[in-house]
């Protein structure tokens, strides 16, 4: 996927201009890319417009007008989007609860250190690569935001539109599996194309 250049992100006036609509077109487009596995896992594949917007917000929230530092934004961000072949998500912890959100996290330490988190596409299976630094097992922490790539290889890239295709998460303290719907896997293929 080709990588967001600075150039791409409007200026704070420019972009107040075409927010809303924006942000509807990206609620839209987000929808099929929003995947609930189990009680508490949600993943939301990455692309272009997703962390273009990301940008665009951040940029916004902290009211960014200096080149350099957008262009930092952009390099920081860029990270986001998946390589040739990959696909990239953000992996939420979501927990409604506050009284329940240690106990939880408590409960997935290591989700994201070993194999627990797969990509099943037809007879494939794709473990996920994690960002490294958003948990420590040894102190007990465990952030609620993770991000994972899925690395398919060409034969699962090729029947990618036609298989069955399924997030599985085997922690020992959360298994769960979500098969994506047609119109998911419709839009991903696009990302491996």
């Amino acid at each position: 996927m080709k990588l967001l250049a600075t150039s791409e992100i409007l200026n704070l006036v420019e972009y107040e201009r075409v927010r809303e609509a924006r942000r509807r077109e990206l609620i839209d487009m987000k929808r099929p890319r929003r995947v609930q596995v189990g009680r508490h896992l949600t993943f939301v594949f990455e692309n272009r417009e997703t962390v273009w917007f990301q940008i665009q917000e951040m940029v916004r929230a902290e009211r960014i007008v200096d080149e350099a530092k957008i262009a930092e934004e952009v390099e920081v961000y860029n990270s986001l989007l998946p390589g040739s072949g990959q696909l990239a998500a953000t992996m939420l912890i979501e927990i409604t609860e506050p009284s329940q959100i240690k106990p939880v996290l408590d409960t997935l330490l290591g989700i994201d250190t070993r194999d627990y988190v797969k990509l099943t596409v037809g007879p494939h299976v794709i473990v996920g690569d994690f960002e490294t630094g958003h948990s420590d097992e040894e102190r007990g922490k465990l952030s609620a935001v993770h991000f994972v790539r899925f690395a398919l290889p060409p034969e699962a890239r090729r029947i990618f539109a036609s298989a069955e295709v399924a997030l599985v998460v085997e922690h020992p303290n959360e298994r769960a599996r979500a098969v994506l719907s047609e119109e998911t896997r419709r839009s991903l293929a696009r990302d491996l194309a």
